[in-house]
């Protein structure tokens, strides 16, 4: 019964024809050109227009706009009196984010933004943390100023980070913090145990 089945397999893999093997994977990655990295280098005067146009979209949002290091952009987006953004940007491509209190300093000891250290307080350190994921989730190479314009969007709904409940459980608070997460598409306010 096994030599059966291994002939009915055999005859099955040869019906494939099977186009590589382990000799030709070496063969035609050789030959194979490199690819180009896909990072679109757009040039500083249209970031500066696409932010600004950002920046008037939402007026309790304010956004700052630095080069520190020629190219790449840094922007501190203030969100009401609620909480402060850092967002590292390479051309329209958001690298990073940290979110801190309204309080909080966010520059370090020479002036320069703190890009480095997180919030002293869980609750910022927590939308720190969806931040990052919904960087993965606006994911639009061929339109970067649709992504940066979704994510700053995204990043709006939390003007009542403070005031809306979760839509799932009713509660403001739940372990302590307010419902941190906010869905991509909705942009409603849940509970990070609410939200699967």
């Amino acid at each position: 019964q096994l030599q059966y089945h291994a002939g009915l397999a055999s005859g099955l893999l040869n019906q494939q024809s099977l186009k590589r093997s382990a000799n030709q994977m070496g063969v035609s990655a050789k030959r194979r050109p490199k690819a180009q990295p896909t990072t679109l280098v757009l040039p500083p005067q249209y970031v500066d227009d696409v932010i600004n146009r950002i920046d008037r979209m939402f007026p309790e949002m304010s956004i700052q706009l630095s080069r520190p290091n020629g190219t790449s952009a840094m922007l501190l987006v203030t969100l009401g009196k609620v909480l402060k953004v850092i967002v590292v940007m390479r051309s329209l491509f958001i690298d990073r984010t940290i979110v801190k209190g309204y309080n909080e300093n966010v520059y370090t000891e020479d002036g320069k933004l703190d890009i480095w250290s997180k919030s002293n307080y869980q609750v910022f350190q927590k939308v720190t943390d969806h931040a990052t994921t919904a960087l993965l989730h606006y994911q639009l190479p061929q339109m970067p100023d649709v992504v940066v314009r979704s994510f700053m969007t995204w990043l709006r709904s939390y003007i009542k980070l403070f005031q809306a409940p979760c839509q799932r459980c009713g509660k403001f608070l739940q372990d302590g913090l307010p419902p941190t997460w906010r869905d991509f598409r909705t942009l409603e306010a849940f509970h990070d145990t609410c939200r699967q």
